[in-house]
C-alpha cells in the first residue's frame, strides 16, 4: 500500500475551493451573499470577459475593521455561527466561511473597506491564499472586493472555462435571483462596461421583477398570498395562456434564499393542471417563509438546495397557493392587435443609457398602461381559502331531449346558479338631478326637527324605515351584463357583446371544458340517460374486470353496464351529454384508463380519461346550433370562473373593448 501523507496547506486550500468555486458565477454568488449579510442597502457588480479577468463587487454594508480583515480569509472564519445550535436558527446566506478562502486560493484578490465608526479603511491584498500587503487608507464606507485573474494558479480548472459570453450569462442569472430575493437592496449589474439592469430597491418584489424581466412579462403576472400550517407563501404567479416554453423562470426562494427543488416546481404545475397547454410550464417568482428549523440549507455545497421537514405541508402550501391566485384573478384575456413589423428595417439607434432611466417607478407603469386597459391586480384577501370544485345541484335536471347546452349549469364554484332561459338584468342607475332641473332653494335658517320639502312648505319626520340590506351581486354579473349574442365566425366562434366589451368564445373548447368540469365533479347519476337498446362494446378480459370493479365510480359518471355477456360489455345508460357522441368509442377510452389506472383509479390520472371524453362528446366547429344554445353557452361561460380554458389549457374566451375597436377604425 502507498504510502500515506498529509497534503500541504497549498495543495489543501486548492481542492477546498473547488468544491466551492466552480465559476465566475460561484465567486458573485458569494460576495454578494455576504454584502447582504453585511446590511448593505446599494450593491454594485461589475464584470469584464465573463469575469475570468475582473470581477468587482461594491456594497455600502458595515464593513470589516483593520484587524479583522486578515482573519476573514481564513477557512472556517465567519461572524454568523458559534455554536453548533446556531445551525439549526440559520437566517443568513453566507455563514460557513468558506467563501473568501476559497476565491483568494485561486485569484488575486484586493479588498477596500471601511466601517463608519472609523476614521480610516483598510486596504488588503492576497494572491493564491498569500497575503501581499494590509494597510490604512483612506475609501468609503463598505467594502469593495476586486478579484482579477481568476484561477491563474490552476491552469487544469481555467482551461475549462467556458466562453466570455457564456460565463457572464451565468452571473446575469445568479444576479437577477438575487435581486428577486431581495427588492429592498437596490443592486446593479455592470458587463464590459454597459449596464445590465439596475433594480431601484424599494422593497416592492414588482419593481424587482419588472427591472429584471421587462413590463412584458410583469403585466402578464397576479399577486399570489398564502398562509397554510406557518408556511407563507407569497410572490406572483404567471396566467396561464402566457407560460413558458421550459422551465426557466421558475423562481423559488425559501426565506430570501434561492433553490431549486423538484417539490416546489411539482406543486406548482399541479395548480396548472387542466389549465396549461402541453408541453408549457408556468413560470413564477415565489416566496416561501417558515422556521428555519423546518428545513436543512447546508445539503450542497453552493447552498442551492434545501431539505424541508415537513414535505407535504409545503407541497399543499404552494398548490393552494397558487390555486387561489387563479381563481381570484378570473383569468379573462383581452384580445390584442399587434401593429405590423418590418422585419426587414434596421433598428433604430438606441439613445446613450442615463442610469436614472433604466428603472421606471410603478406609478409611471400603471400609467403607461391605462392605454392597454390592463386588469388591475386583484388583492387577496388575508386569508384566502381554496374551495375544491363541488358541483351542488338543486331539484332535478331533465334528462330527456336535452340540447347540448342545456343541461350544464355552473360547476365548481360557490356563486348563485345564473338564469340561462333570460339575460341578467342590468342594475338599476342611481337617480340624480338632471342639470336642467335645478334643485329647490333651501331656506336659509333651517327648522330644527323637521325636515325640508320645498321653500314654502316644512312636516314633521316620519319614523325613519329600517335600512334594507342590498342583495350581494355577482361580479361576474356586473361585469358581463345582458350578453347578447351577435353570431357565429367560421362555425366555431361566438360573438357576443356586453357593457363596451365584445366578446369571442370558442365553442368547442368552452363546451369541452363544461363536459369536463361536470364530470371530474363525479355528480352526474342525476344525468344518467337509459338506453332503449344497449350498446354492445367489445373489450379485454383485465378492461372489464376493471370496470366491473369500479361500478360506483362509473355510476358517478353516469354510465351503467351489464357485464353478463362477456367478452363484450352491454352500455345501458350513459350521460345525456355524450348522447351525439361514438359512445362505443368513449367506452373503450374509460376502459383502458381504468385498466391502467386500476391500482388508484381516483388519482388525478383519470383526468386524462375524462379530457378524452369531454373532447369528443363536445360539439365541433361547422356544427348547427340556434341562437338560445348559444346564448346559453355565452352566459355559462361567462358567468361561471371555471370555465376560463379547455382541458387542454387553450384560452375559452378573449374580451376587446369598443375603445380598442375604435382605435383600430381611427376613430379615436
Amino acid at each position: 500500500m502507498p504510502e500515506i501523507n498529509v497534503l500541504s496547506k497549498e495543495i489543501s486550500e486548492l481542492i477546498a475551493a473547488g468544491e466551492v468555486i466552480e465559476r465566475p458565477a460561484s465567486v458573485i454568488k458569494e460576495l454578494v451573499e455576504n454584502s447582504i449579510d453585511s446590511g448593505a442597502r446599494h450593491i454594485t457588480v461589475e464584470i469584464k470577459n465573463g469575469g475570468t479577468t475582473y470581477m468587482r463587487v461594491t456594497d455600502d454594508g458595515c464593513g470589516m475593521a483593520f484587524e479583522d480583515v486578515p482573519t476573514a480569509f481564513l477557512r472556517h472564519a465567519t461572524s454568523k455561527i458559534i455554536t453548533k445550535n446556531d445551525l439549526d436558527n440559520i437566517r443568513t446566506l453566507g455563514f460557513r466561511g468558506e467563501a473568501l478562502a476559497s476565491v483568494s486560493a485561486v485569484a488575486r484578490v484586493e479588498v477596500m473597506t471601511k466601517r463608519r465608526e472609523d476614521t480610516y479603511g483598510t486596504i488588503y491584498t492576497i494572491e493564491g491564499s498569500t497575503e501581499r500587503s494590509h494597510d490604512k487608507s483612506g475609501c468609503p464606507d463598505g467594502t469593495t472586493i476586486i478579484i482579477r485573474d481568476l484561477f491563474y494558479n490552476v491552469p487544469a480548472r481555467a482551461k475549462f472555462m467556458k466562453k466570455d459570453v457564456t460565463e457572464a450569462n451565468a452571473i446575469s442569472n445568479i444576479m437577477q435571483k438575487i435581486t428577486l430575493s431581495h427588492p429592498s437592496i437596490a443592486f446593479k449589474l455592470i458587463r464590459d462596461n454597459r449596464m445590465e439592469f439596475n433594480s431601484a430597491g424599494d422593497g416592492e418584489l414588482f419593481s424587482a421583477v419588472y427591472a429584471i424581466y421587462g413590463r412584458d412579462l410583469a403585466r402578464d403576472l397576479i399577486p399570489c398570498d398564502y398562509e397554510y400550517n406557518g408556511i407563507h407563501v407569497s410572490g406572483y404567479v404567471i396566467k396561464p395562456l402566457y407560460s413558458r416554453n421550459n422551465r426557466a423562470l421558475q423562481n423559488f426562494f425559501v426565506n430570501g434564499r434561492y433553490v431549486r427543488s423538484r417539490l416546489c416546481s411539482a406543486a406548482l404545475e399541479n395548480a396548472y393542471s387542466n389549465m396549461i397547454m402541453t408541453g408549457k410550464f408556468p413560470a413564477c417568482v415565489m416566496m416561501i417563509d417558515l422556521a428555519p428549523s423546518a428545513m436543512d440549507v447546508n445539503i450542497h455545497p453552493a447552498k442551492a438546495e434545501v431539505r424541508f421537514t415537513d414535505e407535504k405541508s409545503v407541497s399543499d402550501a404552494i398548490y393552494f397557493g397558487v390555486k387561489n391566485a387563479l381563481m381570484n384573478d378570473g383569468l379573462i384575456y383581452e384580445f390584442e392587435i399587434k401593429p405590423r413589423t418590418d422585419w426587414t428595417a434596421p433598428p433604430p439607434e438606441e439613445p446613450p443609457v442615463q442610469q436614472e432611466m433604466l428603472f421606471t417607478p410603478i406609478e409611471k407603469i400603471a400609467e403607461k398602461e391605462k392605454e392597454t386597459a390592463a386588469p388591475e391586480p386583484v388583492k387577496m384577501p388575508e386569508k384566502p381559502a381554496y374551495t375544491a370544485p363541488v358541483k351542488t345541484d338543486d331539484g332535478e335536471a331533465e334528462v330527456v331531449n336535452i340540447r347540448p347546452f342545456e343541461q350544464f349549469g355552473q360547476s365548481g364554484v360557490t356563486a348563485a346558479k345564473p338564469e340561462l332561459s333570460a339575460p341578467v338584468p342590468a342594475p338599476e342607475p342611481e337617480k340624480t338631478v338632471s342639470a336642467q332641473e335645478p334643485e329647490p332653494e333651501k331656506p336659509a335658517t333651517p327648522v330644527e326637527g323637521f325636515k325640508y320639502i320645498s321653500s314654502s312648505s316644512f312636516e314633521k319626520p316620519a319614523a325613519p324605515e329600517p335600512v334594507k340590506k342590498a342583495a350581494p351581486v355577482d361580479p361576474l354579473h356586473e361585469e358581463f351584463p345582458n350578453i347578447r349574442v351577435v353570431g357565429e365566425a367560421f362555425g366555431l366562434y361566438v360573438i357576443c357583446e356586453s357593457a363596451g366589451k365584445m366578446i369571442m368564445i370558442d365553442k368547442h373548447a368552452a363546451h369541452e371544458r363544461i363536459i369536463f368540469e361536470r364530470l371530474r365533479s363525479r355528480n352526474c347519476r342525476q344525468f344518467s340517460q337509459s338506453l332503449l337498446t344497449g350498446i354492445k362494446v367489445l373489450l379485454t378480459a383485465e378492461e372489464i374486470d376493471a370496470m366491473e370493479s369500479q361500478q360506483e365510480l362509473l355510476a358517478d359518471l353516469g354510465f351503467k353496464f351489464d357485464f353478463s355477456q362477456r367478452p363484450c360489455v352491454i352500455a345501458t345508460a350513459v350521460p345525456t351529454f355524450i348522447m351525439d357522441a361514438d359512445i362505443e368509442d368513449i367506452v373503450c377510452e374509460v376502459a383502458n384508463n381504468l385498466r391502467m389506472h386500476k391500482a388508484d383509479p381516483q388519482s388525478g390520472l383519470l383526468d386524462d380519461m375524462l379530457h378524452t371524453v369531454a373532447c369528443k362528446s363536445a360539439i365541433k366547429a361547422n356544427d348547427k346550433n340556434s341562437p338560445e344554445e348559444l346564448q346559453a353557452l355565452a352566459e355559462q361561460v361567462c358567468y361561471n370562473e371555471n370555465i376560463r380554458h379547455c382541458p387542454h389549457g387553450r384560452p375559452v374566451m378573449f374580451t376587446m373593448t369598443k375603445y380598442s375597436i375604435d382605435h383600430q377604425f381611427r376613430r379615436t
